[in-house]
């Protein structure tokens, strides 16, 4: 009996400090109501081994404007049973409303051609960047 309360006990402590995860990254673009959702993105040996990439183009025709990954409370608990040795996670991509066509009259839009000298890109990351940072605002890249 003694032996089933300690486990119990440090099953307990292992799920007190085991918080959630949530990191988002976004884009810059509107975001669309069409979402690709994985909830259990399969991951390994204490997310070291991390899940498989999400082909967000064959999904999201016009781009990605966020993406999420998060740990829930059913993936923490998968990997607490486990020891952490599967580390589901869930990923929410959601896709942007708004193609490069759309902003082509925005003043950020920048455009690079494959046929630019390395000195040519440079300088105009160096221009969007400084205008970003003066505006307070994203800036778009375009490739051509």
């Amino acid at each position: 009996m003694r032996k089933i309360t300690i486990t119990l006990a440090l099953l307990f402590i292992v799920f007190i400090f085991s918080g959630c995860y949530h990191a988002q990254v976004t884009t810059g673009q509107q975001p669309s109501a069409e979402v690709y959702e994985d909830t259990m993105a399969h991951g390994f040996l204490f997310g070291l081994v991390p899940p498989e990439i999400v082909r967000a183009q064959d999904e999201c025709s016009n781009g990605v404007a966020r993406v999420e990954t998060r740990i829930s409370f059913i993936n923490g608990l998968l990997s607490a049973i486990t020891f952490n040795l599967y580390t589901p996670m869930h990923i929410i991509v959601t896709c942007a409303s708004a193609s490069a066509e759309d902003l082509s009259d925005k003043d950020n839009l920048y455009t690079i051609n494959r046929a630019d000298t390395e000195e040519a890109i440079s300088k105009t990351l160096s221009e969007a960047t400084k205008q970003s940072l003066k505006n307070n605002e994203p800036f778009y890249l375009e490739m051509k």
